[in-house]
């Protein structure tokens, strides 16, 4: 029997989720992913930071030291995988008016590692479907994520492993999974969440450190135009950490494989440094290994 985390301890999976909770009826929450190895959480501050902001934008009452003790009971069970936690507004009355006296629900759940994720290249298609960037949940890890869903199942089925978005206005956004980045001579794009992007944690974390590297990270807008005259392109998230890409069989990103290289082994090293173990000592795999 599956163990998960319900409101402040761990029981069985089985019937966790009340039949009327607004997140499972009406989509009414947010979810984060996390990597956990030696029973840290990488960058755990930032996760809870990002949940907590997500919380106050749905208006969703929720202590931060409840998140918290969450994810550190999780992370200790776990020890080195993946860990969810996810928050809805809890039950209410029939309707979408929100309840008088919300009750939220925090669920967590975690898995094991899955290290030939890491760093693994995508073969992504660009979808036909486009991001909203006027929601607000464009920007969130909200639970209704059917777009992405179906998009992905559909660029499957077309030989990809992943989708990429454009938004209404015609700008890159993200990925079904992850966020975009752009290699364009020494300079490192990525989209503004103005355009309707996550603030990813791998995200932040580049953002911040590309310069130790030798790049120079700008938040713009990318045209669907400027995608086919860069030098590279990859993905990252929590999981995957940083995905070298290809965009519709164009081999974009093999033309820059040092700059991708570095910041692999700098987000390895500091992993290592956070959570005393480096990613390539429990089988993950750079590029051109």
């Amino acid at each position: 029997m599956q163990t998960v985390w319900l409101d402040g301890d761990f029981r069985d999976a089985a019937a966790a989720v009340d039949a009327g909770d607004r997140g499972l009826l009406l989509g009414d929450g947010v979810f984060d992913t996390a990597l956990v190895v030696g029973g840290t959480v990488f960058l755990g501050e930032k996760h809870v930071d990002r949940l907590v902001a997500a919380l106050a934008v749905l208006q969703i009452p929720l202590d931060r030291s409840a998140i918290e003790t969450a994810m550190t009971a999780l992370a200790e069970r776990q020890q080195t995988g993946s860990i969810r936690l996810t928050v809805t507004r809890g039950t209410g009355p029939r309707g979408l008016g929100l309840p008088p006296e919300p009750k939220p629900m925090l669920l967590g759940t975690s898995a094991p590692l899955a290290p030939a994720l890491m760093f693994s290249p995508l073969r992504c298609a660009v979808s036909t479907v486009r991001r909203n960037e006027t929601s607000p949940l464009s920007r969130l890890k909200a639970l209704g994520y059917l777009d992405a869903v179906l998009a992905l199942q559909k660029a499957k089925e077309e030989g990809a492993d992943d989708v990429l978005f454009l938004n209404a206005r015609g700008m890159a956004a993200c990925s079904a999974l992850a966020n975009l980045f752009v290699v364009d001579g020494f300079e490192l794009l990525t989209p503004p969440l103005k355009d309707g992007v996550l603030p990813g944690i791998i995200r932040g974390w580049i953002i911040d450190n590309a310069e130790n590297f030798g790049l120079r990270p700008l938040e713009q807008s990318i045209s669907s135009k400027k995608l086919d005259a860069v030098d590279g392109l990859f993905l990252t998230n929590s999981l995957r950490l940083i995905s070298p890409a290809t965009l519709s069989g164009k081999a974009a990103a093999a033309d820059r494989p040092e700059t991708v290289r570095r910041l692999m082994e700098g987000l390895c090293e500091a992993i290592g440094s956070a959570c005393g173990t480096d990613p390539r000592d429990l089988g993950a795999r750079l590029l051109l290994d």
